[in-house]
């Protein structure tokens, strides 16, 4: 990613040296690829254990409503999530909209009762503090917290590791939040996170970031993880990715991500591209994002062409080696025209096109690896 001016660093910096991490440039920040076992050593500690991710280049914002208005409603003039239905520390994904029905960002949004708290990426969140505040101003109090520290702790042992700690977070669900005191710091804790499997994300202030982070890597399981196998991680669990899978072009409904858009919202709209996100749910998406196995032991990366009979028909757009399944997998956007009103069906044969030669793949559902959400 080209970068001007010096690269920023979060409060982990530090500590990632200590540890002896691979520090690459990434959205502006200086930020650790891999610790010295490895990124496959590392996707496998936290498909089995706890990894621990320094995900403080993030941008954090709050948005609290000022008197006479809802802070919910307001940010439903920019996304097509159910905000106003979020109950008290429940949180949803969403994404920003632009006018013709494609992604300026993807974004999770948590209600603590008073005010809102966005999660945004990081390439992205001086721009969407812009977005923000030409639409929302007069009607929220915005507060950017792009100091703070964010730290995603994932695995089937993050919780007991946590709960070591604060013995209330064991029965937290998927996708809520809350208010807790870790290490004499008031943090803001959700069950979530971009592994597709159990885990938390622990926003803290950024002078805390470092002793809460050293006392988790303190607990039995607990292991730094780099960014390397965050993204082997989430493309396991067929998670868009900001940039790649999802982009100013894409819209939700070709990118799978219906689910993500409130029932009421996909009749009322009320967000921006509201008509074209509406055509596409009751028409079909010119395009859909499928995921795809390719044979034998080639890596379709971004960019690879997908061929059916010879005629390109789309493109990968995130490809790479799954370790938990020790083989090759990809995603990617193909058209529906060649298939029929449905559009691909799982199943479907088609050829990756990997330096210059086409490669048999099979049109597969995601994830490739299942979820494995805490859900009470």
């Amino acid at each position: 990613m080209s970068q001007s001016g010096p690269l920023k660093r979060t409060p982990l910096h530090a500590l990632h040296q200590e540890l002896g991490a691979r520090l690459v440039p990434f959205a502006g920040y200086e930020m650790p690829v891999q610790y010295p076992t490895g990124i496959l050593a590392e996707h496998a500690h936290t498909r089995s254990a706890a990894g621990l991710f320094d995900v403080s280049h993030m941008g954090q914002v709050r948005l609290t409503a000022k008197p006479g208005h809802s802070a919910a409603k307001a940010l439903e003039t920019l996304v097509p999530g159910d905000i106003v239905g979020l109950l008290p520390g429940q949180q949803r994904y969403t994404q920003f909209t632009n006018p013709h029905g494609g992604i300026l960002d993807d974004l999770m949004v948590t209600s603590t009762g008073d005010h809102l708290l966005l999660v945004v990426n990081a390439a992205c969140k001086d721009a969407d503090l812009a977005h923000i505040q030409k639409h929302l101003s007069a009607t929220c109090e915005i507060e950017p917290m792009f100091s703070r520290g964010l730290l995603a702790l994932q695995g089937p042992q993050a919780s007991q590791a946590l709960a070591r700690l604060v013995p209330s977070l064991a029965t937290m669900k998927f996708m809520t939040g809350a208010f807790v005191t870790l290490d004499g710091a008031q943090c803001y804790v959700t069950r979530s996170g971009y592994t597709g499997g159990d885990g938390y994300e622990i926003s803290t202030p950024a002078d805390k970031a470092e002793a809460i982070a050293r006392l988790l890597l303190a607990q039995p399981g607990v292991k730094a993880i780099g960014l390397g196998a965050r993204d082997s991680l989430r493309l396991e669990a067929g998670l868009c990715l900001y940039g790649h899978d999802i982009d100013t072009t894409t819209t939700p409904i070709e990118a799978g991500l219906l689910w993500s858009i409130g029932k009421e919202r996909r009749t009322q709209g009320g967000f921006p591209g509201a008509d074209v996100i509406r055509r596409q749910i009751a028409e079909g998406a010119p395009r859909k994002r499928v995921g795809l196995l390719p044979e034998g032991k080639a890596i379709a990366r971004e960019g690879a062409e997908i061929a059916l009979d010879g005629k390109v028909i789309g493109k990968v757009t995130s490809g790479g080696f799954a370790p938990t399944l020790g083989r090759a997998v990809a995603m990617g956007y193909v058209e529906k025209a060649p298939f029929g009103d449905k559009g691909p069906a799982n199943g479907t044969k088609v050829d990756l096109v990997v330096r210059g030669k086409p490669v048999p793949a099979e049109i597969v559902p995601m994830p490739f690896v299942k979820h494995a959400y805490y859900r009470g």
